[in-house]
């Protein structure tokens, strides 16, 4: 190394805190090794960057190296992303264009390396992470089930800024690049081959071999390149092609979310010129978006993600009961769910019902949740048929002895459930945890009549199962912390996001849930028309409109739930009159294909519900701002009432839940940030005037009047451990 390169690095960086290593080889290869000191992952932040630009100065004046070959220290990732802590610093879109101009220029640099500069990628490869080897000369990664690579930015309410807009597509093609960036999703390292993104996949037992012999190939010239780019045929319909991506991105976001759009405004005129200018496109792009109010509110939600593996709800230092085997009861659409996950994650399963007509439908989804997977080229078929011997049915309780977690999922009942639990208890060792997957009963009266209710909790997830991120676990007083303990990490091991709450009627989820649902079917009462609704709950930002949830969920058993509520909570949780004779009508929702809407091939809305509402009621309209109060405001007075009640411990917590369980928009930041940004002042003169005019069921919560007088946003109060 050259003198003043190394002045270079020892300026850029301190020597005991340098990520990069360089070990040369005797045929001239330089193994380059990123490890990142003190983190469990590669992040590129300032002082690799840095690093990394003191090693391509260095390269210019050591002739004894014919080439590179850049790898991760870290067991199973190669980088990780750009380092987030960094991009939450930026206070300026020329802050953050500055910052993306900067960091472009490293790798271009690397890019045009004297030598050629191969990347040996096994683990995952994301956003910065692929932006980098993007600027290599040529890739090789691992076949492992760990080796991904994706950018995943449009998550963070950003885009690629270190290239990816410009090199992906011009790698791989429009169409596909498009899909990358704008879907956010990683792809495993073969079909990474398939697209070019790659271009050889080894055992990780060969990658360095290879990796170095590549490096040699292409030092000489004996090894040609050929990669798809952007093909005449994508060249012909650049119109059509990025037509069809905004459209596409309108349906889904309906505007919410500006990264997808700037990303494609990216791609488009960035591909259109040379890659120099195109990259001061998606500079632009992204110092704009680095400072939105929705990106940093998707920010906030990704660390709240992280967060909560930290602070787990429960006393720190309590070790939970490693879960090898798992027993579900009941192999109906939540049974078989927990089942299909479970196994994916390599946990044996017992699954147990009443007969074997409904395991076989168990089963058979099971199957059906891999055999998606296989054709969609993530699971190859013996890998589907080694997930499928890891279940095992039963309609006894056979094998439950051996089990270490119990999750009953048998229907919304009280009685039932505590049946259930007191046989499972007669057969299950005495350091089983037993959770039921209630969505409203309390735990509590559940275990009333319990051996062991400190071992007895609720484990809440969402439907379908294997799509839907949340689990919320439930813990009463009894509840000891190794069992806590045991479920919370459980549900993080088969990739949950988990929450746990306090118990109590519908537990948060469900309950922040109720009034929102009852204000929709109140406002249908009243003459709004079904689509009207939903249409401006779609608008405000959820996924799906309430009413087309309840047909989701289904009619009869969100009856179920706010029978409870209302149990509970009097008044202010009763369903409007008319839901009664909707269930009364048999409408079950799209289980039976009839409810608020119908299910025929095209679902619609189904206006002869409208006949089962008071006699006389008019179809009117309602302004679409004033149907978003009443249930947006419904929603965050419970949500607030259960941090008040202890329910929930963090507003954190409830932005987690609300989001991944609810659908409460994510480039909101949940409902404790969306108060926060309103202020808890104006949330009470809202509620307070709701109040006036529909009734006390709006009062505003206790603690959203204290946060109006003092001022204090949410996000300010700590977490609390659950009991």
């Amino acid at each position: 190394m050259s003198d003043p390169a190394k002045a270079v690095l020892a300026k850029a960086v301190p020597a005991t805190a340098r990520a990069l290593t360089q070990e040369m080889r005797s045929d001239g290869v330089l193994v380059v090794t990123l490890d990142v000191p003190g983190e469990k992952v590669n992040t590129i932040g300032r002082p690799v960057m840095e690093e990394l630009d003191a090693l391509i100065t260095d390269l210019d004046a050591r002739p004894d190296v014919k080439g590179v070959v850049l790898r991760s220290g870290k067991a199973d990732n190669f980088i990780a992303g750009a380092d987030i802590k960094e991009f939450t610093a930026i206070r300026s879109a020329l802050e953050g264009e500055t910052l993306s101009r900067s960091a472009q220029g490293v790798l271009g640099r690397l890019e045009a390396a004297r030598v050629p500069v191969v990347a040996a990628i096994h683990g995952s490869c994301l956003g910065g992470g692929l932006e980098t080897v993007l600027c290599c000369r040529y890739r090789i990664a691992s076949d492992d089930p760990k080796t991904v690579l994706g950018v995943p930015e449009v998550n963070l309410g950003i885009i690629p800024g270190i290239g990816g807009t410009q090199r992906l597509p011009r790698l791989v093609g429009l169409a596909a690049g498009l899909d990358l960036i704008l879907t956010g999703r990683s792809v495993k390292a073969t079909r990474a081959l398939k697209s070019g993104l790659v271009d050889e996949v080894v055992p990780p037992a060969a990658l360095l071999t290879a990796a170095r012999r590549a490096v040699l190939d292409l030092a000489d010239g004996t090894r040609r390149l050929e990669r798809p780019g952007i093909s005449l045929g994508e060249r012909l319909i650049r119109p059509v092609i990025f037509s069809k991506a905004r459209s596409s991105v309108l349906a889904k976001t309906h505007g919410h979310y500006p990264a997808p759009l700037a990303a494609i405004d990216a791609v488009q005129r960035g591909t259109a010129t040379s890659l120099a200018e195109g990259l001061k496109i998606e500079a632009r792009h992204f110092g704009e978006l680095s400072v939105s109010d929705v990106s940093r509110n998707l920010v906030s939600v990704f660390f709240a993600t992280q967060d909560i593996k930290k602070d787990a709800g429960y006393p720190e230092g309590t070790r939970a009961r490693e879960v090898h085997k798992l027993a579900v009861l009941g192999a109906g659409l939540m049974g078989s769910g927990i089942a299909t996950v479970s196994v994916e994650a390599g946990v044996d399963v017992r699954l147990k019902d009443a007969s074997f007509e409904a395991l076989g439908r168990g089963l058979r989804h099971a199957r059906e949740v891999f055999e998606e997977r296989r054709r969609r080229g993530s699971l190859k078929p013996r890998e589907v048929d080694r997930r499928m011997q890891r279940l095992s049915p039963t309609v006894d309780y056979s094998g439950f002895r051996r089990a270490d977690l119990v999750i009953e999922a048998v229907f919304e009942d009280l009685d039932l459930k505590r049946r259930v639990l007191a046989e499972t208890e007669a057969v299950i060792a005495d350091d089983c945890v037993f959770a039921s997957n209630t969505s409203s009963l309390p735990i509590g009266d559940i275990a009333r009549d319990a051996r062991h209710p400190n071992r007895v909790l609720g484990m809440h997830f969402f439907s379908p199962v294997e799509k839907m991120p949340l689990l919320e676990v439930v813990v009463t007083q009894e509840t000891d912390a190794w069992a806590t303990a045991t479920a919370a990490v459980f549900g993080r091991r088969i990739g949950k996001h988990v929450i746990v709450v306090r118990d109590g009627a519908g537990f948060y989820t469900s309950r922040a849930l109720g009034p929102y649902m009852n204000e929709a079917a109140r406002l249908v009462e009243e003459g709004a028309a079904i689509e009207a609704v939903d249409q401006a709950m779609v608008a405000f930002g959820f996924p799906v409109g309430p009413l087309a949830l309840m047909d989701e969920v289904g009619i009869d058993v969100g009856a179920k739930v706010a029978k409870i509520l209302m149990h509970a909570f009097g008044e202010r949780m009763a369903p409007p009159v008319a839901m009664a004779a909707v269930v009364e009508d048999g409408r079950l929702g799209r289980k039976n294909k009839r409810g608020f809407y119908v299910y025929d091939g095209k679902k619609r809305p189904d206006e002869t519900i409208y006949a089962l509402l008071p006699s006389g009621t008019p179809r009117r309209t309602f302004d679409a701002r004033d149907m978003q109060d009443r249930l947006v405001f419904a929603f965050l007075n419970e949500a607030a009432r259960c941090l008040e009640e202890g329910i929930l411990r963090s507003p954190r917590d409830g932005d987690v839940g609300a989001i991944f369980g609810l659908g409460f928009p994510a480039f909101r930041g949940g409902p404790f940030r969306y108060l926060d940004k309103l202020g808890a002042r104006f949330a009470v003169e809202v509620l307070e005037r709701l109040a006036a005019h529909h009734g006390e069921r709006f009062r505003p919560a206790a603690i959203l009047v204290d946060h109006a007088r003092s001022g204090a946003p949410f996000h300010d109060q700590r977490a609390r451990t659950a009991p």
